[in-house]
C-alpha cells in the first residue's frame, strides 16, 4: 500500500508501507550502521525520533531474542530503501516485518534513502511524519507534522526509564548503582563482566537515596531526548560529584555536563551510526565509536579550572568526553559498549573499574 514520508518543511516521499499502517511522526533522523538494525530498533535513545538507515538493504538476517538493548523497540517508525521479508540466519525467529507489525511500528520502504539523508544534513534534522493510504491531502499533512511534538524541551526519559529498582549480576565485587535514562543491555553486560553488582534505578531516584546504600561508583546511562529538560536528574548528580565514583554515557555525558554547570546545545543532524571518529587528548589514539544522540555539551560553557576535554569529534570537532581534574568523575559521549560495533573503546569500563578499586 501506498505511503508517504513527510518532512515539516513541505517536502514528502513517497514508498510503500511496511510494517504497521498507524500514522507515526517524530524528528526524522539517518543511521549509518550497515548491520544492528535490530539493535537500533530496541535502542531507547531513538524515542521520539523516525530512523533512516542509510545502508539500502535491512532485514536480511532477521531478528532473535538475544540481541535486543532494551525491554522493547522505540522508534517511532523505521526508514529503508528496501526491507527483506526473508532472512538467512541460523540465530534469526522473524522477520523484520513481523517484529514491526507485532510492536505497532510503522515503517516505509522504496524511498530514495540517499535523497532523505542529504535532505537532513543539508537542512538538518526536522520533524517528519509517515502515512498510509491511496488518498492522501498533502498539505493537511504537513499541517499535522508540523503540530506534532518538539523534541526540543521535552523530557523522554520519563517516558523510557524503569518503574521500580532491579538487580544485574548480584555477585560481583564493586556495588554499582545504574540510573536507568533509557539504559541499554550491553552496558550491564560489560560492567558486569568486569566484576560489578549492578541495581538499576529509575530516572527520578533521588541522590540521598544512592548514597544511603553506600555504593562503590555510580553510572549514567544513555537516553532520549533533550538533557536540559530533564532538570530532576542533573540536580541528583550534582548531589554525587565528589561523594562517590561516576561514569557517564551519552545522555547520562551530557546531564553531567549539566551537573558541572556546563550547558547543552542541539546539533544540526547528530550523530547516529558506527564509524565516527574520535581522539582521546590523554593519549592521542583515534577510536572509531558508535554514537547515537542530537545534542551536546557546550565545550565553552565548562570551568576548565574543574573540568578538562578528554574526547573530541574529529568530523566537527563537538565534546565528545569530560573527567573532573581532582574528582573520579568522567564521561563520553558515545557509546563503548556498542553492539554490534567497534571494540575501540572497551577500555572505558575499564577504567571506572579501577577508579572504584582506588576509591576502596
Amino acid at each position: 500500500m501506498k505511503a508517504l514520508l513527510v518532512l515539516e518543511d513541505g517536502t514528502f516521499f513517497e514508498g510503500r508501507s511496511f510494517g504497521s499502517r498507524e500514522e507515526r511522526t517524530g524528528e526524522v533522523v539517518f543511521n549509518t550502521s550497515m548491520t544492528g538494525y535490530q539493535e537500533i530498533l530496541t535502542d531507547p535513545s531513538y524515542r521520539g525520533q523516525i530512523v533512516t538507515m542509510t545502508y539500502p538493504h535491512i532485514g536480511n538476517y532477521g531478528l532473535n531474542e538475544t540481541d535486543i538493548e532494551s525491554r522493547k523497540p522505540w522508534v517511532e517508525a523505521f526508514i529503508a530503501k528496501e526491507f527483506s521479508r526473508v532472512f538467512s540466519n541460523v540465530r534469526g525467529t522473524s522477520t523484520i516485518e513481523d517484529y514491526l507489525i507485532k510492536n505497532n511500528i510503522s515503517g516505509i520502504e522504496g524511498v530514495d534513502t540517499r535523497a532523505i539523508t542529504r535532505h537532513i544534513r543539508t537542512k538538518g534534522a526536522m520533524k517528519g511524519g509517515i502515512f498510509v493510504g491511496e488518498e492522501l491531502n498533502i498539505k493537511t499533512l504537513i499541517k499535522r507534522v508540523k503540530l506534532s511534538p518538539d523534541l526540543v524541551g521535552r523530557d523522554l526519559v520519563k517516558e523510557v526509564t524503569c518503574q521500580e529498582p532491579y538487580h544485574w549480576n548480584d555477585a560481583g565485587k564493586y556495588k554499582v548503582i545504574c540510573y536507568d535514562f533509557g539504559i541499554k543491555y550491553n552496558q550491564l553486560r560489560d560492567l558486569a563482566n568486569l566484576g560489578c553488582s549492578l541495581k538499576i534505578v529509575p530516572a527520578q531516584t533521588q541522590a540521598s537515596e544512592i548514597l544511603s546504600e553506600n555504593p562503590d561508583g555510580v553510572f549514567l546511562s544513555n537516553g532520549p531526548g533533550d538533557p536540559e529538560a530533564v532538570t530532576y536528574a542533573a540536580e541528583n548528580i550534582k548531589k554525587l560529584i565528589g561523594k562517590v565514583p561516576v561514569f557517564g554515557i551519552c545522555l547520562g555525558h551530557q546531564l553531567l555536563g549539566l551537573a558541572l554547570g556546563g550547558k547543552t546545545y542541539k546539533l544540526k543532524f547528530g550523530h547516529h551510526g558506527a564509524n565516527q571518529p574520535v581522539k582521546d587528548l590523554t593519549t592521542g589514539k583515534i577510536e572509531i565509536t558508535t554514537q547515537n544522540h542530537g545534542f551536546a555539551v557546550d565545550m565553552n560553557s565548562l570551568d576548565k579550572n574543574k573540568v578538562e576535554v578528554t574526547h573530541i569529534n574529529l568530523n566537527d570537532q563537538t565534546v565528545e568526553g569530560i573527567k573532573h581534574k581532582t574528582l573520579p568523575v568522567f564521561s563520553v559521549q558515545y557509546h563503548p559498549e556498542a553492539g554490534p560495533g567497534p571494540h575501540d573503546s572497551k577500555y572505558l569500563f575499564g577504567r571506572f573499574v579501577e577508579m572504584m578499586e582506588r576509591g576502596k
